[in-house]
């Protein structure tokens, strides 16, 4: 037991504040947040399940279904705080979200004993299928080398137009030189 304020308090109670806490930092601390539920997951599955979500720069985090409720909660998540049942677990990731939501889809549909409950993305709830559709966008590197790519296009066309422009301009000088006599 601890003294805080006057009032004592359980050992199990400091425990359980503290895991509330856990939970809580994980959901404020990660642009990507998913509720999944699962059952009778083989544990060399959801080993497997971990190393995928490790590579895609994702945690996975168990919670009890009391801790995550009230940590949901108290962050003003209650929607997501509702979708909480059965064995639950959180992953979380600081990295691109459509990694992370493409390595979650592609093990669900490979393990149907997991599924998508719903999630935040920046703070904002998203549905499962929101989720899914998600997995489906390209990954950040290819969007990045699609917009590269676009502004590129243009310049490359300017400049050879410019290019071309300086060659006609050079080659008119040339004749006008040519035609007073120069060389």
């Amino acid at each position: 037991t601890r003294i805080e304020g006057g009032i004592m308090k359980r050992v199990g109670q400091l425990f359980r504040e503290n895991l509330v806490s856990r939970v809580k930092e994980g959901v404020d601390q990660n642009g990507t947040v998913i509720l999944i539920s699962y059952a009778q997951v083989p544990s060399p599955k959801i080993d497997e399940f971990r190393k995928k979500l490790k590579q895609a720069g994702a945690e996975i985090y168990v919670s009890k279904n009391s801790i995550a409720q009230k940590a949901l909660r108290e962050l003003k998540h209650d929607h997501l705080a509702e979708k909480v049942t059965g064995q639950m677990a959180f992953v979380w990731s600081r990295a691109d979200c459509v990694e992370v939501s493409k390595a979650l889809v592609q093990f669900v549909k490979e393990c149907e004993n997991i599924h998508i409950r719903g999630g935040l993305l920046n703070g904002r709830v998203l549905e499962k299928e929101e989720i899914v559709k998600l997995s489906e966008l390209p990954s950040r590197e290819v969007l990045l080398a699609m917009l590269f790519s676009s502004i590129q296009s243009p310049l490359s066309r300017l400049a050879g137009a410019l290019s071309a422009k300086t060659r006609e301009l050079l080659s008119i000088l040339k004749q006008l030189s040519e035609k007073k006599g120069g060389k």
